[in-house]
């Protein structure tokens, strides 16, 4: 017997022909003779619903207010699946996140997960139940209802199969796998079979909406398989996997485009020791995560010092910006909403050379403008206009043969 971790997400669970859907494949599962553990998401559309309705009375909701509210999609969910089990006759049990202990720190809307008590659900398996448990929340020190950020419900799902030792993780969605790039980008994007942990971390950090990156993380940190499939058909998906040394043999597995991206030049910052901590400590301080930095050479004194930030983060960090500009005695930010990052990833950039120069060359052809570059191993980052980005993908998809059916080995 096994022990298997499912997710859902929202467009698996959207309305109660799929919630009934999902129960047939639950029961199957369970009748294969594995226990079974499900995460879900809220129903498609319901947290946005939520968000809006938060709108109507205010741009600045309390953080903890909101929290409060958006984590109530996942608690109907969950209660409609386990109703529909048993009314097929299984048997199944429903847990919000504090009530089965997925404790995470106190910063609202992206918070931490620290502990995960597993008790209560195993002894729910014990019983021959399944397992549903609200995804994308938890609760804090202080009993405070807590979110994970978006895509968070796959984080819960592989800290749990962490937690409980399961032998995989399904991450179940309206796709049926991880592709080379965005299809709706490339036609000839191609599924690809097993991808390493740290290619996907990378992607799902640069653009790849497929995967929360810290459900990627805690997969990597405790060796749990991540298989993302279709809950809309049975055949295999693709698995995310520990490096295999084949993998090294592909320069580049895929291309990931960020859309939400926003860049911030902070003028004329004086060009002393420290300068750069005195900048990124406060918005590191706001949660706020700092992708791509520049700090262009010195002229008299003073330098400018340039990043790129989501622009779900855009706001904060532009008023943090602000206060670092009176503080410094800069001479001011400028903030370009426009732009959008295009990634090439894959291990094997370690051992071939010419990756860099091969893309370079091809977005200069195509005459696409790179405002700013960012590299590490396995991954080169260029900053381009949000307009050209598009191009960009199928340009940097077609310069490495990314459609062809080596890349989905």
């Amino acid at each position: 017997m096994s022990l298997v971790v499912q997710k859902y997400g929202g467009t698996s669970i959207r309305d109660i022909e799929r919630i009934k859907a999902v129960a047939h494949r639950c029961l199957a599962t369970q009748q294969k003779g594995h226990d079974l553990v499900v995460v879900l998401s809220a129903m498609a559309g319901e947290t946005n619903r939520l968000l809006e309705l938060a709108g109507q009375i205010t741009n600045s909701p309390e953080p903890r207010e909101m929290d409060m509210l958006i984590s109530t999609g996942e608690q109907v969910s969950i209660s409609l699946l386990a109703i529909t089990i048993q009314a097929l006759g299984g048997k199944a049990r429903s847990f919000l996140a504090d009530q089965m202990g997925m404790r995470t720190d106190n910063l609202y809307g992206k918070a931490r997960i620290l502990s995960v008590d597993d008790k209560k659900v195993r002894k729910a398996l014990e019983d021959g139940e399944v397992v549903i448990v609200a995804g994308f929340q938890g609760v804090d020190a202080e009993g405070n209802i807590t979110t994970l950020g978006r895509g968070g419900s796959d984080t819960t799902a592989v800290a749990l199969a962490a937690a409980l030792h399961a032998d995989v993780c399904e991450i179940y969605t309206d796709v049926d796998g991880i592709y080379t790039t965005d299809p709706s980008l490339c036609a000839d994007a191609k599924k690809i079979k097993r991808i390493a942990y740290e290619e996907m971390m990378e992607l799902a950090s640069l653009g790849a909406k497929i995967l929360q990156v810290r459900s990627v993380e805690f997969g990597m940190n405790y060796g749990v398989p991540i298989h993302v499939r279709s809950s809309f058909e049975e055949r295999e998906g693709s698995w995310v996997i520990p490096e295999e040394v084949s993998m090294e043999k592909v320069r580049v597995r895929g291309v990931a485009c960020d859309l939400k991206a926003a860049k911030i030049t902070i003028r004329g910052v004086p060009d002393i020791p420290g300068v750069a901590a005195k900048i990124f400590r406060p918005l590191a301080g706001a949660g706020i995560n700092v992708d791509v930095i520049i700090q262009n050479v010195s002229e008299g004194g003073v330098t400018d010092v340039t990043f790129t930030v989501s622009r779900e983060d855009l706001e904060l960090a532009r008023t943090i910006s602000q206060e670092i500009v009176e503080t410094m005695a800069a001479q001011g930010t400028r903030v370009d909403e426009r732009v959008a990052k295009v990634s090439l990833v894959g291990v094997g950039m370690r051992s071939h050379a010419g990756v860099a120069a091969q893309a370079f060359d091809a977005l200069a052809e195509a005459n696409i403008n790179i405002q700013m570059i960012s590299t590490s191993e396995i991954k080169i980052s260029c900053v381009v206009a949000e307009d050209d980005a598009p191009l960009a993908v199928q340009v940097l998809h077609g310069a490495f043969h990314l459609g062809s059916a080596e890349a989905a080995k």
